[in-house]
């Protein structure tokens, strides 16, 4: 990773994908003016109402200042925006979206560290009250609340908060910086979508990149290469959008934008999202790893393609993240680096 990538990989954590990213960067402001600034982020009510029994939170060394976060890209189809505040219909209908990207952010409870850990959308677990099921089903089944409760038996990792973005909200974050730079580095044809992606390199619009990130057939990873897609796609705005920490002016209409399209937890306050942005401002890119969580094989289940985890070293990083000790495993499953399929 460049240098000028190195600085701004700090910024993944509030908000799905790039949203996130950029909240954190704000962190460059003072604490006050962030939490201004936040105030008009949307909040989902009842995320964490009614979840029944939950993982308790380690209670020993750094843990208990860690902060867990579950972050969902849905692929509603709507004409209207269904995250943010110019949101015009509800951020979750029965049966009417699934969760395409989802990430466990884990932030050490030193700050000294973020890890943000893919959980591929086909991954088949247990979704509590509807029998096994691929890991976006939760969404669709029950919203927010299933997704969360889905990934706390999965994973007993307690969540702390929620944030959604959808993929109108993604195309715009994505046309509002101009674009992003993406390398193809061998042809590959997506039959979903009558695409094919040349090898070499690609200017992305908006558009382009939701399909970019949405393919999976024609990767030889298939839903595996699908999360290298949307990590690098993740750090490549990031990468685009590096000269906003040096113009205030635009950090205000970028972070305005953002709250137009992101959408949290209602137990998530305005002053706690600029606090912990603001406690992450010294992190520089090799504080903020990218992994996937641990995979057995690629399979099928009647007519649905599938990914089956490694129970085994899953539940080692799982324990890792439950006790906000994640460099011995990271020391024998190393980040992804953001290569692209």
């Amino acid at each position: 990773m460049s240098t000028k990538a190195a600085h701004i990989a700090r910024r993944v954590l509030i908000g799905v994908g790039a949203a996130l990213a950029l909240l954190v960067g704000t962190a460059l402001g003072a604490l006050a003016y962030l939490d201004h600034q936040l105030d008009d982020v949307d909040r989902i009510p009842g995320v964490f109402d009614d979840l029944g029994p939950r993982p308790e939170r380690a209670r020993t060394g750094t843990a208990p200042e860690a902060v867990n976060i579950l972050l969902l890209g849905t692929d509603r189809r709507s004409d209207v925006s269904t995250t943010g505040d110019s949101a015009g219909a509800p951020a979750w209908v029965y049966g009417a979206q699934r969760s395409d990207a989802i990430m466990l952010v884990h932030v050490d409870g030193d700050r000294e560290h973020v890890t943000v850990t893919s959980l591929p959308r086909d991954s088949w677990v247990e979704v509590p009250g509807y029998g096994s099921a691929k890991i976006n089903a939760a969404y669709s089944y029950g919203g927010p609340a299933l997704a969360v409760r889905t990934v706390e038996r999965l994973t007993g990792v307690r969540i702390d908060h929620l944030a959604v973005i959808d993929w109108a909200g993604f195309h715009d974050l994505i046309d509002a910086v101009g674009g992003i730079t993406v390398t193809v580095p061998a042809t590959v044809h997506d039959s979903a979508r009558d695409v094919t992606w040349t090898a070499g390199v690609h200017r992305l619009d908006g558009d382009q990149a939701l399909d970019y990130v949405g393919q999976r057939y024609g990767l030889p990873g298939g839903d595996l290469d699908r999360v290298r897609r949307q990590q690098a796609v993740l750090r490549t705005l990031a990468e685009e959008t590096m000269d906003l920490r040096d113009s205030p002016g635009t950090i205000v209409d970028f972070v305005d934008m953002v709250g137009d399209h992101l959408s949290v937890d209602d137990t998530w306050s305005s002053r706690q999202l600029a606090s912990l942005a603001w406690s992450l401002r010294h992190l520089g890119s090799d504080d903020v790893r990218c992994v996937t969580v641990p995979v057995r094989a690629l399979g099928r289940v009647g007519e649905q393609s599938v990914v089956w985890l490694d129970e085994t070293r899953a539940a080692r990083l799982w324990r890792a993240i439950r006790s906000d000790r994640l460099d011995p495993w990271l020391a024998t499953h190393p980040p992804t680096d953001g290569a692209t399929p």
